[in-house]
């Protein structure tokens, strides 16, 4: 079982830093450190969001901010559809309290008026 290596902040930004500065291609920069390419990207998105002591770049702000909306609007239409079923569903059921019949009209009986 292969131990897990950790890195320190300043050393992920400087590997990010030289990805985006274009010195070097990200396949090298995997090879030179012996690490992922995924772990590599994982580590842009976090630098692009300020995670490792820099400015957050505006573009993963608005990104970020973006993906919590779209979050919030389909919670808000998965309650909207819950909400329209229940209605639905109370709309189409009979009265159960017996002061109507299941047609709408109130029956005689009920009434206490005698039918002629």
């Amino acid at each position: 079982m292969r131990n897990l290596r950790t890195f320190n902040q300043e050393f992920k930004r400087q590997v990010v830093e030289d990805l985006m500065s274009g010195e070097s291609r990200p396949a090298q920069l995997c090879r030179r450190h012996n690490i992922s390419p995924s772990l590599l990207y994982h580590w842009k998105k976090q630098y692009s969001m300020g995670k490792f002591n820099n400015e957050p770049i505006e573009e993963a702000a608005l990104k970020d901010r973006i993906e919590k909306l779209e979050r919030l609007v389909g919670r808000l239409t998965l309650e909207n559809e819950f909400l329209k079923k229940g209605l639905q569903h109370n709309i189409n059921q009979p009265r159960r309290n017996g002061n109507s019949s299941a047609n709408g009209h109130v029956s005689s009986a009920v009434s206490g008026k005698d039918a002629r």
